[in-house]
């Protein structure tokens, strides 16, 4: 296995997965929630992502193409403009996701938290793209590094959130990856189009 290779998807997949928004959803829910169910809320949402991931790795190409008939351009558009919107508005509002303080916290750990704020649009679509370049084993383990790593931080969220409120920092590491966030949806827009035209010249 090709370590920078491994290294670079890894890091690509971080930056997508987007570990330091989690930390603003964990420490938002701390007064709903112990810290018990908080960990456990984390363990699951990352397990149910890769799940997800795995299963768009494998059959992503197929489900597409072959039975909705999707083109991966057409994806990568449409994951790019909800991305921007999501953006825009922690940019804006300084939220990046809004959720209902009723909410469950089985229903919470799978829907929004592994999907979309883990499993979302980005990583889905790295999911199906990235073997082509990486390859399989190298995208699997990409996948699993990058879950792990976003695992820890989710676990040490409140800690990492009171360090952040003690130093007046959380609203703008909010609004900055609310930034981040969007760029990230122009980027896959840009992709998605892109990839249109070179398919259009051919």
């Amino acid at each position: 296995m090709d370590i920078k290779l491994l290294m670079g998807s890894t890091i690509a997949l971080l930056a997508l997965v987007n570990p330091i928004q989690k930390i603003f959803v964990i420490t938002s829910l701390q007064n709903q929630f112990t810290d018990e169910q908080l960990k456990y809320l984390s363990a699951k949402a990352s397990m149910t992502a890769l799940i997800i991931l795995i299963f768009f790795l494998f059959l992503g190409q197929l489900i597409f193409n072959y039975i909705f008939n999707i083109q991966l351009y057409a994806f990568q558009v449409t994951c790019g403009v909800v991305l921007f919107y999501n953006g825009i508005g922690g940019l804006q509002r300084g939220v990046i996701l809004q959720i209902d303080q009723k909410i469950k916290l089985s229903d919470l750990s799978a829907v929004p938290i592994a999907m979309p704020m883990i499993a979302g649009p980005a990583t889905i679509t790295a999911a199906v793209t990235f073997p082509a370049h990486y390859g399989k084993l190298v995208t699997i383990t990409a996948i699993i590094s990058a879950l792990f790593l976003n695992l820890v931080i989710m676990i040490y969220s409140k800690n990492i959130g009171r360090l952040l409120t003690k130093y007046n920092l959380m609203n703008a590491m909010v609004r900055i990856i609310g930034l981040i966030v969007a760029t990230i949806g122009v980027q896959m827009i840009f992709n998605g189009l892109t990839n249109f035209i070179t398919l259009l010249k051919q």
